[in-house]
């Protein structure tokens, strides 16, 4: 039995020690990267569903087999969690001996200089020298750690200097360990939604899945967790310089936990609530439009339309399921729901064949309208887009076009279709497009990438390196460098050294010039 125990051990100290090399951690980062390429290539589901629906539909046989190997959930997928937790404990179990050492050397003395100092890579010697004293303290005004030594024939100053390298090296792999640690916790904790929001009290949302137009939540997020909160549009501006826009400005009126406030929401300028960020990330335009039927009953309907080029040109689409209701019978006729497909030019220019304008201003506006009627497809429940109407029930034929051209109306005018139903452009309002996002790991990661970043100039620029200057009985001194790494220009740092320690630089304007030089040949390097 306790052969078996010491095998086991022995087992278990090998694969740590292979688990906890740089080699492997490499190996791990690169198998990493690796992994998360199906998630670039494959649409994710926690991201896109509909996305993953459709290629689905468009690749039956293959979709199945790549969803049993987690390809449309890569990064909650088991065997990318797995390369994620490995790389964590391979990075951990190379710092922790680091650490320990680094902590050793710190405590440590600084060594004593051989017998021979001959032996060294850098050695002069001289008839007379300083006292001891002084080559302690000139030595020490330039942060060198200093010991002495002291025997029967001679007093050795021993200096060190450039374990900032070492301790810039374990930050930058600590602040590794750290996004890592954040990547994880914005997977697993965060949560994002997009709207589309209108001016107007009646356009106003609360923050609930139900009322966002797309959103994800992490796996450990739970919809009543999210914080409660309502946002209402009260005015939107946008600024244009040459047909470019040049800032958005959104007038929110918001109420949180209790009481109500104001925003001027900006670009880059979120609105905070409680770690939530509300972002400004688009604008476009809204249309307001009055469906009167063939028995007289109206309908008003706002229909938000998608931007197509800079010029702010949109589509989108009327839908009016309910319409051609028999006001004696209460049955709709058969076939006779109607929907309108549109484009919105901002600035229409009559005078060209063009339909389609070059200004995003409001200074024309007019809907470029092709209608349809019969059956729109949304009574079977199934999900279509708010900015077209249903193409497979037009190929089908059920969904038939009214007249043969696109009629063109302004605000005001009014679109009358063959079965006397009319259609009135009545008004044009703008929308904001928001982001409400929650990511807990945005402190963690900012802190850790300004740690990485500061890191690389100790690690670049500083080497460690030794410095001994020996004084013996007759009066005569030796001076010796050694340096754990080379890099050009030891030996003019040593020369300026003996010209400090003998008094011939001021040790208060002087600054060993090799702490901040680079060396691109470190054949030792440390870093990983």
């Amino acid at each position: 039995m306790s052969r078996f125990v010491s095998t086991l051990k022995s087992f278990g100290r090998r694969w740590w020690h292979q688990l906890t090399s740089m080699r492997t951690a490499l190996i791990l980062l690169l198998a990493l990267a690796l992994s998360a390429i199906p998630g670039s290539v494959f649409p994710q589901r926690a991201i896109a569903p509909e996305d993953v629906n459709a290629y689905y539909a468009e690749n039956p046989d293959l979709a199945p087999w790549l969803d049993r190997i987690w390809f449309f959930d890569v990064y909650s997928s088991p065997w990318f969690s797995a390369i994620y937790l490995l790389l964590m404990v391979s990075l951990i179990g190379c710092i922790i001996p680091r650490l320990r050492i680094l902590w050793g050397q710190l405590r440590q003395k600084v060594p004593n200089a051989p017998r021979l100092m001959s032996i060294l890579p850098f050695h002069r010697s001289a008839d007379q020298g300083p006292s001891a004293e002084d080559v302690r303290k000139r030595l020490s005004k330039q942060r060198w750690r200093t010991q002495v030594y002291s025997d029967d024939e001679s007093t050795t100053i021993a200096a060190e200097k450039g374990y900032l390298r070492e301790i810039g090296n374990l930050a930058f792999h600590i602040s590794i360990i750290g996004i890592l640690v954040g990547m994880a916790m914005s997977s697993f904790f965060s949560w994002y939604g997009y709207r589309i929001l209108s001016e107007g009290p009646q356009q106003a949302f609360c923050n609930n899945l139900q009322q966002y137009d797309e959103y994800g939540l992490g796996p450990y997020v739970n919809e009543d967790q999210l914080p409660d909160f309502c946002l209402q549009l009260d005015e939107f501006e946008a600024t244009f310089n040459a047909n470019q826009p040049t800032d958005y400005q959104a007038d929110l009126s918001y109420s949180h936990e209790g009481e109500d406030d104001e925003y001027n929401l900006r670009v880059n300028h979120p609105l905070n609530l409680d770690g939530t960020n509300v972002f400004l990330i688009g604008h476009g335009y809204t249309p307001v439009v009055t469906y009167t039927d063939r028995y007289g009953n109206s309908t008003t309907t706002r229909a938000p339309f998608l931007a197509t080029d800079d010029a702010l040109n949109s589509e989108g689409a009327f839908k009016f399921p309910d319409a051609n209701v028999d006001p004696d019978t209460q049955e709709q006729d058969t076939l006779s729901q109607t929907g309108f497909e549109s484009i919105l030019v901002p600035t229409y220019d009559p005078s060209t064949e063009r339909l389609i304008g070059d200004d995003p201003e409001l200074n024309n506006p007019v809907l470029a309208l092709t209608a349809y009627q019969g059956d729109l497809g949304m009574d079977d429940g199934s999900p279509q887009s708010v900015y077209s109407l249903d193409a497979d029930m037009i190929d089908a034929g059920l969904l038939e076009q009214d007249g043969d051209e696109v009629t063109v109306i302004g605000m005001g005018d009014e679109l009358e279709l063959s079965d006397g139903s009319s259609l009135r452009f009545d008004d044009l309002e703008e929308y904001a497009v928001l982001q409400v996002r929650y990511n807990p790991s945005q402190f963690v990661l900012l802190i850790t990438a300004v740690v990485l970043m500061s890191s690389l100039i100790p690690m670049l620029a500083v080497r460690r390196r030794r410095f001994w200057v020996r004084l013996h009985d007759d009066g005569s001194v030796e001076y010796a460098g050694l340096t754990k790494t080379e890099f050009d220009g030891f030996d003019e740092e040593c020369e300026r050294l003996i010209e400090l320690v003998n008094g011939r630089i001021d040790p208060d304007d002087d600054e060993t010039p090799h702490d901040t030089k680079t060396d691109s040949t470190d054949p030792q390097g440390e870093s990983s």
